[in-house]
């Protein structure tokens, strides 16, 4: 456990390290820039929870305005944490299978507004045997895939299957339809970045205007993520998107620096210098996290010095010329996975203006089922 929680106004130079800094004027320009985006549009806003993991921080966004006044969480324990934490609505964009998680699920639709999704009929017939058995409703939303090749309905007629028998059993309420998309690398530019996110948005409308020809009636079509929401109110039908990275930033979204600020960074030590041109810090994978594909932290504010290795408990940084950092000297780094990043901490430290403004909790940490 980490249980570093340093004195407000302490500056950012005296703080203990390895530590997870949140920038607030940062993420304040995030949350107002989802806000301007989304608040005199028929679409909203749904943050996910997995990057930030603290209501707290889920309430600043909906307070912003521009929000369906909810929440996506990827766990049923995430989305316990957010209706604990006042939350009232929350979709959970995962598949809930087994006896005991429905039962929790179950619970959880008795005190707030839940979704979950689903792509199968032996999953729907599960969970409305349980909700029934426990007199609460559970809402319910089809998955459709669209480029992640993992779980959701295959075809339109898939889905249109599910969304009939959803609709016709007790202790469900049919919501809708839910897709989750991806870009894979680093776009070659916007227009091919903002072709890529329509045509993910219209597999997902594609299936709601299916479902509705049969006579269901359902208000929910969300879809999206940090790198398409922009382009989701060009698209008649969407009516939720699901961004979540943009709240805190992640250096795999280089290409969207112009949009958001990296409000999550790691703030380090070096403990030694080794060579002229070369310093080791005291981050290593216990404090941060790499990407799937090999993306590394970069380090903040000096562009002549590459973050080149990283061990369980430190970080090599090299130089191109002389180390400008020497022992003791803090650093910055930027997370190129910040979910799992923030997953290895208890507690943000908030700062503004190089001292520490508030220390914020972070219950969604280790909620892995």
């Amino acid at each position: 456990m980490d249980h570093y929680r340093p004195t407000v106004g302490t500056k950012i130079s005296e703080l203990d390290t390895p530590c997870l800094i949140l920038d607030l004027d940062a993420l304040d320009h995030n949350f107002g820039r989802m806000s301007e985006t989304f608040k005199d549009t028929k679409v909203k806003l749904r943050e996910h929870t997995k990057n930030i993991k603290s209501p707290a921080l889920a309430h600043m966004q909906i307070r912003k305005g521009g929000t369906v006044g909810g929440v996506c969480s990827a766990k049923v324990a995430e989305a316990e944490v957010m209706v604990e934490g006042g939350i009232a609505s929350v979709l959970i964009p995962n598949q809930v299978v087994t006896e005991d998680k429905i039962k929790r699920l179950c619970v959880l639709a008795g005190r707030a507004d839940v979704t979950v999704c689903v792509d199968s009929e032996e999953n729907v017939r599960d969970i409305s045997r349980i909700a029934s058995n426990l007199n609460v409703k559970v809402g319910i939303a089809i998955e459709v895939d669209t480029n992640m090749d993992r779980a959701g309905v295959r075809s339109v007629e898939q889905g249109v299957h599910i969304a009939s028998v959803a609709n016709q059993l007790s202790g469900l309420n049919f919501r809708g339809v839910m897709s989750h998309s991806a870009m894979f690398g680093v776009p070659k530019d916007d227009q091919f970045k903002n072709d890529e996110a329509i045509k993910y948005y219209k597999k997902t409308v594609e299936l709601a205007d299916a479902i509705r020809a049969k006579g269901i009636e359902f208000d929910m079509v969300s879809s999206g993520e940090t790198f398409s929401y922009d382009m989701a109110p060009f698209v008649d039908g969407i009516t939720e998107v699901e961004g979540g990275m943009y709240a805190l930033m992640s250096t795999m979204l280089s290409y969207m620096d112009g949009h958001f600020k990296y409000a999550a960074k790691i703030l380090g030590t070096v403990v030694s210098q080794p060579k002229p041109n070369v310093a080791v810090g005291d981050i290593g994978y216990r404090s941060i996290a790499s990407s799937l594909n090999s993306d590394h932290p970069v380090l903040e504010g000096y562009d002549e010095v590459e973050f080149t290795a990283m061990h369980d408990e430190a970080c090599l940084l090299t130089s191109k010329g002389e180390m400008p950092l020497t022992v003791g000297d803090k650093f910055m780094l930027r997370c190129p996975q910040q979910d799992l990043t923030v997953n290895r901490y208890d507690n943000y430290i908030a700062v503004r203006n190089g001292v520490v403004e508030q220390v914020i909790s972070i219950p969604g940490r280790g909620c892995h089922n």
